[in-house]
């Protein structure tokens, strides 16, 4: 799941890897909402959001906005340069140890949201850091086909897809697709109440999710499975 890359990888494994990353990735969204009232991996709404309080001089509330953007875009950014530096060296679990890092930030993160209560604004900047993190592995080793993070993408391609099979033609990314935003929304769902039961502990929870994917995933790669 996280070593075939591009055209060697199946419809059956992208499904895999979108369904447990978006769920992931949805639970975390909707955490953040509930701990500070901003989505940490919505960046169509967040530009949207820091354009209209510019517009109107709120400039306390568009600096939030700014960091997250900017938080997620640095998140990409170092994904990008530990896997592209892996991929020279041919690390074969280097999208394995990408999921290793977030999983390493959550747990991090996770105590910090349990302990300062305070902590709101930077919870929700630091979990649009590691959504960037998450969707550019995620992009970069499925040639753009999973996103994990965002499902704007994924509606269009689920209605384009619509489109194609009431006409009759083939729509390859439809089931990835409707898998992958239902994922996203399940992952919200349960990401929404578990925050409201035990607080921080879902990002730890989150963490130790992820370890379980990206552990057994990097031993593969050592082993050359």
């Amino acid at each position: 799941m996280l070593i075939r890359e591009g055209d060697q990888r199946t419809v059956d494994i992208d499904l895999k890897l979108a369904t447990l990353l978006a769920g992931v990735a949805g639970a975390l969204n909707g955490a953040g909402f509930q701990a500070a009232g901003f989505f940490s991996a919505n960046m169509t709404g967040n530009v949207s959001s820091l354009s209209d309080h510019l517009a109107l001089g709120r400039l306390d509330t568009a600096a939030l906005f700014a960091a997250m953007i900017v938080s997620f875009i640095l998140g990409a950014c170092c994904s990008g340069f530990m896997i592209e530096i892996g991929r020279q060296r041919g690390v074969r679990g280097i999208y394995a140890y990408s999921v290793l890092l977030e999983a390493g930030l959550l747990l991090l993160l996770g105590p910090i949201a349990l302990f300062f209560r305070g902590f709101q604004t930077g919870l929700v900047i630091c979990l649009s850091f590691i959504m960037g993190v998450q969707n550019a592995a995620t992009t970069r080793i499925s040639d753009a086909r999973v996103r994990t993070t965002h499902v704007s993408g994924m509606a269009t391609d689920i209605g384009l897809g619509l489109a194609a099979l009431v006409r009759g033609q083939p729509a390859p990314r439809f089931r990835l697709s409707l898998f992958t935003l239902t994922a996203f929304l399940a992952g919200g769902v349960l990401g929404v109440f578990a925050y409201l039961l035990i607080d921080g502990w879902l990002l730890i929870i989150a963490g130790i999710a992820l370890l379980a994917i990206g552990i057994p995933e990097a031993h593969r790669a050592r082993g050359g499975a």
